[in-house]
């Protein structure tokens, strides 16, 4: 038979508090501190946490690449026909124009803007890449156009090239060159022609210039440049004045086919001056007549005019063609020798000197022979 089971005792006052064994044994233990556990779990949220921050920071700096901060002056770039995408970006970024070549992949790829145009652009430094697209891809006009002017063109030629750029003029250009509203630093008193006055280069003609602010861009590189070459000191190098070694210059220019040539032949030209020979330039007489010919007729040879340097002593009144840093070096600082006479001499361009009239028919003879005159 089960026992009743007793009533727990209520201790009295007096006695001390004793824990009853049978409840206290099933009490379960106390838990272990888990500092292991909450180190690993502050790692974590650290990583986390560096993570988050390098993912913003990446983000903001993509974010400034691609929108750029444009500053500075304009920058020309051109785009040559059929380059790539990752090509074009390569030539931005090496003209300053973008801050970065991954960004640029990335963010064509997701535009995917599709062929963009070749021509010839402006932008500025760290330009936005979405105006950069804009523009690249067809949403606006080439901004600049692009001018080469040879070594060796007449005035006449230069202004047919700046023609062919819509907006301009041929004949615009040769009037103005021809009117003195126009000044090169080494145009002689009283002189409104610029012939020989610009400079040989390629130049970016950009939306809104006009034929005047062209030909200032032109004769300003040709005195910088003429400058830079010493073209100041003519009288004591050469002895002649600035603007009679820049004539020299457009000869050499004209006949000169090698660059050996260039010093021998501003030699020769300042030889038969000081003789008072005729220099018989053949490009004075093709000047005179207007154009050029592999072979001029007597007809040709024999034509009235102050450039015909086969008729009339000393320099033409004018240079006949720019001459670029070359050939106005060589007009300085010509080769030493007593030359008096060149003829061509293999089909590369090279020229033979001779001295004498008689040298200089035996150079005639064989030039006739290899089949070069």
């Amino acid at each position: 038979m089960t026992q009743p089971s007793r009533p727990l005792r209520q201790p009295r006052s007096d006695e001390p508090y004793v824990r009853d064994a049978v409840h206290y044994n099933e009490l379960p233990p106390p838990l272990a501190p888990r500092r292991g556990r909450n180190r690993r779990r502050g790692a974590v949220l650290g990583v986390l946490a560096a993570i988050a921050v390098l993912v913003v920071a990446a983000g903001l700096w993509t974010a400034r690449q691609i929108g750029g901060h444009p500053h500075g002056g304009s920058v020309a770039v051109t785009i040559p026909k059929g380059a790539s995408t990752s090509s074009i970006g390569g030539l931005l970024h090496s003209k300053g124009v973008i801050g970065n070549t991954l960004v640029w992949r990335a963010y064509t790829l997701v535009k995917r803007p599709g062929a963009l145009q070749p021509g010839d652009f402006r932008f500025r430094h760290d330009e936005n890449m979405g105006h950069v697209l804009s523009v690249l891809h067809g949403n606006g006009e080439a901004t600049v156009r692009r001018v080469t002017i040879p070594e060796g063109s007449s005035l006449r030629q230069i202004a047919a090239k700046v023609g062919t750029i819509p907006g301009l003029s041929a004949d615009r250009f040769m009037a103005i060159a021809q009117s003195g509203t126009v000044h090169s630093q080494f145009q002689p008193p009283g002189s409104t022609s610029l012939e020989g006055l610009l400079f040989p280069d390629t130049y970016f003609v950009e939306r809104g210039d006009d034929e005047a602010k062209v030909l200032n861009k032109m004769v300003s590189a040709f005195d910088q440049v003429a400058s830079q070459v010493g073209m100041q000191d003519a009288a004591a190098k050469a002895g002649v004045s600035p603007y009679e070694a820049i004539i020299v210059a457009s000869l050499v220019e004209r006949e000169a086919k090698v660059d050996d040539d260039r010093g021998m032949i501003a030699r020769t030209i300042y030889n038969r001056l000081a003789k008072n020979m005729k220099l018989g330039v053949d490009a004075t007489v093709e000047y005179a007549i207007g154009t050029h010919k592999p072979q001029l007729t007597n007809a040709d040879l024999d034509v009235d005019s102050p450039y015909n340097t086969r008729k009339y002593e000393g320099l033409p009144p004018t240079p006949i063609a720019v001459p670029g840093e070359k050939s106005l070096d060589a007009a300085l600082n010509p080769t030493p020798g007593p030359w008096l006479y060149y003829v061509l001499s293999d089909p590369s361009g090279k020229h033979a000197f001779a001295t004498t009239d008689a040298e200089f028919q035996q150079l005639v003879k064989q030039a006739r022979a290899k089949g070069l005159i």
